[in-house]
């Protein structure tokens, strides 16, 4: 190859990096398996995966989430150099106006997309799409309002498709529906939790470039101590959902994943309080990574035998 292509699938490379490409494809699946297992278990699953719609309103959250990679990289840009300099550099490959062109693109595509469904659904996403912005733009900034604000717009594209489904429901109907809305409400506030878990260990990896750019984050503001005692309150409230998806819903052999969450939430715990530095706080950061990717994986849990009677569970469930 000649420079001139290298230099284009450098800036491909990091296109991607900036945008965490290899999220993308986890967030769909997280969609998908989500709608089959917890938001709508009585429809069938081939119904499911073949709604049109319903692939538009996946598609149309990968790529909000995408462009929100996009403007969060582009008002992070000087922390990231401190934070995390290897990244930064290949992120930098691309222009600051390539990025801004990329971002207002893939906004304009996922507004097109969501008139194709629905007033609503295009009002719900002109909504999400701006509010990924004034998080990025000034929320962020801001102790605590910026770590749930993070953790809630990373949950919300799950409760576009809840609201896709449970929209049809006639409003006299709905008390039939009590239990399952409890179970997926149980599981959107494990996931919430353990998000704003991850997002505070954020904030302690990321102290100095937060420190250098005026963030003022709970580490900087109130100090590390204050956010380990906030982060082990938090691990000690995800009981709470845990509880109730394991002992009062259903949720089939998925409570192995739930059982094997606590321990290594103990262990993170230990760990926390004996952590001081970056590179301690980067491994606890990917151990809660590791829980929510294992997650969406262990969805099928649910119903196991979606694994070898696949084809019999896309025709029946």
């Amino acid at each position: 190859m000649n420079r001139k292509h290298k230099l284009l699938i450098m800036k491909i490379a990091s296109l991607f990096s900036v945008v965490r490409g290899y999220n993308i494809p986890i967030i769909i699946l997280a969609q998908y398996l989500s709608a089959v297992f917890i938001l709508a278990p009585e429809k069938r699953a081939l119904d499911i995966l073949l709604d049109f719609n319903l692939f538009i309103l996946v598609f149309a959250s990968s790529l909000t989430i995408a462009s929100g990679y996009i403007i969060n990289n582009f008002y992070d840009s000087q922390k990231d150099l401190i934070n995390r300099p290897n990244k930064s550099m290949l992120d930098r490959l691309v222009s600051q106006k390539t990025k801004l062109s990329v971002y207002f693109t893939l906004n304009f595509i996922v507004a097109l997309m969501a008139l194709f469904v629905s007033w609503r659904v295009f009002l719900f996403f002109s909504g999400y799409i701006f509010f990924i912005w004034f998080y990025s733009h000034k929320i962020k900034k801001y102790p605590l309002i910026g770590n749930l604000t993070a953790a809630l717009l990373a949950v919300l594209p799950f409760f576009a498709i809840l609201l896709y489904f449970y929209t049809r429901i006639p409003f006299e109907d709905i008390d039939n529906y009590k239990r399952q809305l409890g179970v997926i409400f149980s599981h959107a506030t494990f996931l919430f939790i353990l998000l704003l878990i991850r997002e505070m260990i954020k904030d302690l990896e990321n102290l100095k470039g937060d420190l250098a750019n005026g963030y003022k984050t709970i580490p900087i503001v109130y100090g590390e101590m204050i956010s380990k005692q906030i982060i082990t309150t938090l691990t000690v409230l995800i009981i709470i959902p845990v509880y109730v998806l394991i002992e009062i819903s259903d949720v089939g052999f998925m409570d192995i994943y739930f059982y094997s969450c606590l321990i290594i939430l103990i262990f993170f715990l230990l760990y926390l309080w004996k952590a001081n530095r970056k590179g301690q706080f980067l491994f606890l950061h990917n151990v809660l990574k590791f829980l929510i990717v294992a997650g969406v994986f262990c969805i099928v849990l649910i119903d196991p035998t979606v694994l070898w009677h696949g084809k019999r569970m896309l025709l029946t469930i």
